[in-house]
């Protein structure tokens, strides 16, 4: 099977060349949407990649058409090989990304820049420093505030993920968009997604249309301007006229952008899920470790892949808890 790229195109024609790669299933932030209240089951050690292993799947994945990595967690900065893990990925013939909380960055700016890494998403939920503790039930939002503008300093393409939650952040919209106006930086707003423990009710999700309608309130519709989605774009992406930096929609519940998707995932413990919505994985670590290919595995479960939120393809569907609560927990899957 080497070399045979259609391996990772599934039956709807979607070819997936963007692999996700969740390091770590710890994290020094608690974030409510992402961590359920009382913690998570962490995978013992023993189950969980080695370096060697993360590289040895990623080079396979590569091998067969995947050409953009992305780590994340947990907080993939707390894993102790970090720097070996990036010199590896980073001799690969892909472009590397992160995705991180940004407490700890600033001690591993060297590290990225050496390997390559120019674009990082970095997660922040809310510019209140009370409201920051509350969702992430930890006091650090000067730590991360500080980290994001040092990044902006040092150079890097940096995208911020805004997970919005009607009547704790949604008030803060314009403030998160007025920080594009003199930093060169994307804010993407998220809409509140379900995964187990984190108490999803889609009266708290923050549509879309809600969004744009909060922004139209403020800002005359001539000023803001849509830009061009990139292909495989998950977000719908604008600008306000005269501001340095953009704004971006991740609308994965009300305007999903399944039909364009080209993402897998491939969670700490090797297990691969082929859509974040899906309840089902497909263990490669335990074949791998058993010296058999995972080629069949990989294929099998691209194959199976729904052509939408992971079975889910009504709003009704996504309102019934036993659908979505047999998903891990966000920080278990990676961000």
């Amino acid at each position: 099977m080497k070399g045979n790229k259609d391996i990772l195109k599934d039956k709807y024609g979607r070819a997936h060349n963007y692999l996700r790669i969740s390091l770590t299933e710890r994290c020094n932030l608690r974030c409510t949407y992402c961590m359920p209240e009382n913690g998570v089951q962490l995978t013992p050690k023993g189950h969980l990649m080695t370096y060697e292993e993360i590289y040895e799947i990623a080079r396979l994945f590569v091998e067969h058409g995947v050409t953009k990595i992305r780590l994340t967690g947990g907080e993939p900065l707390i894993r102790k090989d970090i720097p070996v893990i990036l010199e590896k990925l980073a001799s690969l013939p892909v472009e590397l990304t992160m995705t991180s909380n940004g407490i700890t960055i600033d001690r591993f700016i060297p590290d990225l820049k050496n390997n390559g890494i120019h674009k990082l998403n970095i997660s922040l939920d809310s510019l209140d420093a009370e409201k920051f503790k509350e969702i992430t039930r930890r006091d650090q939002f000067g730590k991360v505030y500080d980290n994001l503008l040092l990044l902006i300093k040092e150079g890097f393409n940096v995208k911020l993920n805004v997970v919005l939650i009607k009547g704790f952040n949604d008030n803060e919209i314009i403030d998160f968009i007025k920080l594009t106006q003199k930093l060169p930086l994307t804010v993407r707003f998220i809409e509140f997604m379900p995964f187990d423990g984190n108490k999803w009710d889609i009266t708290k999700m923050v549509s879309y249309n809600e969004v744009m309608h909060r922004i139209y309130e403020t800002y005359d519709k001539n000023t803001v301007l849509r830009i061009q989605d990139a292909p495989n774009d998950t977000s719908k992406n604008y600008h306000i006229k005269g501001y340095q930096g953009t704004f971006a929609i991740i609308s994965s519940v009300t305007n999903p952008f399944c039909d364009t998707c080209n993402r897998l995932r491939l969670t700490a413990n090797g297990q691969l899920k082929n859509c974040l919505f899906s309840s089902t994985e497909s263990d490669l670590l335990t074949s791998y470790r058993q010296g058999k290919p995972i080629e069949p595995i990989i294929q099998k479960a691209v194959q199976s892949k729904f052509s939408m939120r992971g079975g889910m393809d009504t709003l009704e569907k996504l309102r019934d808890p036993n659908l979505h609560n047999n998903n891990r927990s966000m920080i278990s899957i990676g961000g």
